[in-house]
């Protein structure tokens, strides 16, 4: 389904194509023949490709250049540029400049966790906030 998708909306040959998460909805397999299927195609022509997800593994393995949103619509945080070589393939995903720029992206977008990561071990997702004041009495 989703070739065809991508196959009729090139046939009017656009400049920029908007790609609003297409591939959120599939497997993990099907996902990441269908990035490499994409990036394949965006090869041999010349389109523009806005391409919107919040998998960013999926951004940075198929962009050049990432923009990232604040909270507030419409306001841009920051623009970062992708310095993972092309052509990419999915042995990038444990390059240095790959990791690098996902931890660089994970801090503008949850900069508390990040800030709170170490080394012995401790990572975000297994520390909870709580406000202090509301377990006092």
């Amino acid at each position: 389904k989703q070739r065809v998708a991508i196959a009729r909306a090139l046939a009017n040959r656009p400049r920029i194509l908007l790609m609003d998460e297409p591939f959120g909805a599939l497997d993990a397999q099907t996902r990441a023949r269908m990035q490499t299927h994409l990036l394949d195609i965006w090869r041999n022509i010349d389109v523009t490709i806005l391409f919107i997800t919040h998998d960013l593994d999926e951004a940075i393995f198929l962009a050049d250049r990432i923009l990232v949103l604040k909270a507030n619509p419409g306001a841009v945080q920051e623009l970062i540029e992708v310095p993972v070589p092309r052509p990419r393939d999915y042995s990038q995903v444990n390059s240095p400049a790959f990791i690098a720029t996902k931890a660089r992206l994970e801090a503008l977008i949850h900069p508390k966790e990040v800030a709170l990561a170490d080394d012995d071990g401790v990572r975000p997702h297994m520390i909870r906030m709580t406000d202090v004041s509301d377990n006092v009495e």
